[in-house]
């Protein structure tokens, strides 16, 4: 359930994202619909508090950088690893695909980094996206390296539902998925939650914490090179980040394999 006092201060930190220069409390309530009360009262107690503030003396409002200062501080607590940063940068060269590192969190997983492919049709990630975690290759892979009672217990808390044609729409379903790709190697997604999408992701154990690595692109561009795809990233982890993913060397054998 969303609290909507909330979600408006996101919106606004959103809509001065996209924007890029001040605005006028009448401007966010054209753009919102707002009732001018509530933006006016919204805008008032981020001015009082330091986030926001008046760089004309014309009643235009802009984020101040303690937004970034705050923002610095939480991501200096808990970055993404140096050697995922690489792996990232690494692999966004080798695939020319969309490549991001996310994290399990409730029956969600958490896009916390990206490198967007340089392609001019390529998938959008942005940081913050958040994915059902039983869908997608991505939330799979983490699943995979739960406990069987701790993934069991979460699976029962999915509210399941056909995003596409191919999503799976149980448990049973979910966990027949973990194990095929366990013995295949690495996890994948082929328009399971978006259409026309196709990934390949694998589960990396850096400081004690579990990422998935996933790259992903268009399906008619990513998914033949799949097996490809997992071998990079199964080397990519086992280089920069002492081997510590899932199965790195078996996927590299199938790919073998497969040439």
């Amino acid at each position: 359930m969303l609290v909507k006092q909330a979600e408006n201060v996101l919106s606004i930190l959103e809509f001065f994202a996209e924007r890029q220069s001040p605005a006028t409390v009448a401007e966010l309530v054209a753009h919102f619909g707002w009732p001018r009360s509530s933006a006016f009262n919204i805008v008032a107690t981020l001015a009082e508090r330091g986030y926001l503030y008046e760089p004309r003396a014309r009643g235009a409002y802009y984020p101040t950088p303690r937004w970034l200062s705050l923002a610095q501080a939480i991501t200096m607590a808990e970055p993404v690893p140096d050697a995922l940063i690489r792996v990232m940068d690494r692999l966004v060269e080798e695939t020319g695909e969309t490549v991001w590192i996310a994290g399990a969190s409730g029956l969600h997983v958490v896009v916390l980094d990206v490198r967007e492919s340089p392609q001019l049709i390529r998938y959008a990630a942005q940081v913050g996206t958040r994915l059902p975690i039983h869908v997608t290759g991505t939330g799979q892979a983490l699943l995979s390296r739960m406990s069987a009672a701790e993934r069991e217990g979460l699976l029962r808390r999915v509210r399941y539902r056909a995003y596409t044609a191919n999503s799976p729409t149980d448990a049973a379903t979910v966990l027949a998925q973990i194990d095929e790709a366990r013995a295949r190697g690495w996890f994948m997604s082929a328009s399971a939650y978006s259409s026309d999408l196709g990934g390949v992701s694998l589960p990396v154990e850096v400081g004690g914490r579990v990422y998935a690595v996933t790259v992903a692109g268009p399906e008619g561009r990513v998914l033949p090179k799949m097996p490809a795809i997992g071998a990079m990233i199964a080397a990519a982890i086992a280089e920069e980040c002492d081997g510590r993913g899932d199965a790195a060397g078996k996927v590299n054998r199938t790919a073998r394999a497969g040439r």
